[in-house]
């Protein structure tokens, strides 16, 4: 397999970047190079804006409403859907993730959210007349705010792309997307889908390189808004380069959410979930929870359940099948996962895991789970972002409650009972953005996003569309 892309897109077109510099891609299953893509410049991104913001004065996207935004995006996740085998493939070849989650969340998933945000966008009034207590009435428009700075991660990046560009399209803006260099394959996929729909010139731009090109584009006086899912430390770096710039900013950051298992919970609902609430894509997900915390009264129950679970999931290729945890996203996020679970054995009771992967190739660790974790360790505080999980005691629910929320984040969670509204009661009580009942999975009709170090705003629901919206008030009095 060779896959070589010369050109990116910007403008509507497929043109030649400034830089001549080259990207490797590289099959994470495998460590085969099997293409490589652009690395551009500021030069390029510099380019990409001038377009965009050329996008917003075209009388063929500026000069529309909401019901011809609403055409443009439907046509675009049409071509979008016909290409969902591409997508879910480039996504499992480059960060690992098994295809069968690639098939559903990266493919079928961000079809549907394209087509609710272009049914969004044919109810937005742009302008309303307001009574004043006064006797005078006031127009209150809704403009779109202008050019979108997005930068996406590597461990979603169709889905964290899509949750960006739908509410933006919706909204009237124009936008630029950054990818993350680890997995670039997808946006020339999405690009091309794009150029099939016969989106306005510039209304989307995607610009790969690294994150000096990302900077770039936080600070770029072209930009009136930035979007960025990414890690905590680089969130808190672009959160004051807005600041400084008075320039609306939307970050869905990092997370280390705990599932508490309360008393009357059904283990086999649980583990039936495990791969989908705890380890989803490898533990690659920001919403994971990877802190489960277990009553004193069944926690050798709780352990013994998920030790043999973990240890049961076939490790393999990412385009394989049967593969439940497949190889992490590059070679220096497998050695720093590999890190924390050498790091945990100091802390905890090994209970699955623990050791070196045996594969000769490919970035995987073995997927782990350590017992009798206290919830000061570092494996139970820090973002490990891989297949590890630490299983924590607690008393009683206040104390469970406690645990819960003594973490620096708050993005996601679960409560497993048998008694829902119970759980609803529990769940009202723990900090955090998002939470599920028996389960987790992100709703596109409800808002997605963290508190405390998990970020700030909220993506997916009719709630984020306000982040890419702008207000004006005109004042008749006579």
């Amino acid at each position: 397999m060779n896959i070589d892309h010369q050109q990116i897109f910007v403008g509507g077109q497929w043109i030649t970047p400034n830089s001549d510099q080259r990207a490797p891609i590289i099959n994470a299953s495998t460590e085969e190079v099997i293409g490589s893509v652009p690395k551009c410049n500021t030069a390029d991104m510099d380019r990409a804006v001038a377009a965009a913001r050329e996008a917003m004065k075209n009388p063929a996207w500026a000069g529309i409403d909401g019901k011809g935004r609403a055409a443009h995006m439907r046509r675009f996740a049409d071509a979008v859907e016909k290409r969902g085998d591409k997508l879910a493939q480039s996504v499992s070849l480059q960060n690992g993730m098994p295809i069968n989650i690639a098939d559903q969340l990266e493919s079928a998933f961000v079809v549907g959210v394209l087509r609710y945000y272009a049914a969004l966008a044919e109810t937005i009034v742009d302008e309303e007349a307001r009574p004043s207590p006064t006797g005078s009435t006031t127009l209150v428009r809704r403009e779109p705010i202008g050019v979108v700075g997005a930068i996406v991660p590597w461990n979603f990046p169709v889905a964290l792309s899509i949750f960006k560009i739908a509410p933006a399209l919706a909204a009237g803006c124009a936008i630029v997307i950054k990818p993350s260099s680890g997995t670039v394959l997808d946006s020339y996929v999405l690009a091309e889908a794009a150029a099939e729909a016969e989106m306005p010139p510039g209304v989307i731009n995607w610009v790969p390189g690294d994150r000096s090109i990302g900077s770039h584009l936080v600070s770029h006086p072209g930009v009136d808004k930035i979007a960025f899912t990414g890690s905590t430390s680089a969130g808190r770096i672009i959160a004051q380069e807005c600041a400084r710039l008075l320039r609306p900013v939307t970050l869905e950051l990092g997370g280390k959410s705990a599932a508490i298992v309360l008393h009357d919970a059904d283990l086999d609902a649980l583990i039936h979930n495990l791969p989908m609430s705890s380890v989803l894509n490898n533990g690659q997900a920001c919403f994971s929870c990877t802190r489960i915390l277990a009553p004193a009264s069944r926690y050798n129950e709780v352990v013994d359940a998920i030790a043999s679970a973990v240890s049961s999931y076939t490790v393999g290729d990412a385009l394989d099948r049967n593969t439940v945890i497949g190889p992490m996203a590059s070679a220096g996020h497998r050695d720093s996962v590999q890190r924390y679970i050498d790091l945990g054995a100091n802390e905890a009771r090994v209970v699955a895991g623990g050791g070196r992967t045996s594969r000769d190739r490919g970035w995987f660790v073995q997927p782990t789970v350590f017992a009798d974790v206290d919830n000061s360790a570092r494996i139970a505080r820090e973002e490990i972002f891989g297949p590890v999980l630490s299983i924590i005691k607690y008393q009683d629910e206040d104390d469970a409650v406690r645990i819960a929320n003594d973490s620096e984040y708050g993005l996601g969670g679960t409560v497993w009972s048998t008694d829902r509204e119970h759980a609803v009661a529990l769940a009202r009580r723990i900090e955090t953005g998002t939470i599920g009942i028996n389960g987790y999975m992100p709703d596109l009709n409800a808002p997605f996003g963290g508190v405390k170090n998990s970020g700030l705003g909220r993506e997916l629901g009719p709630e984020s569309l306000g982040a890419y919206l702008r207000y004006k008030s005109i004042y008749q009095l006579g």
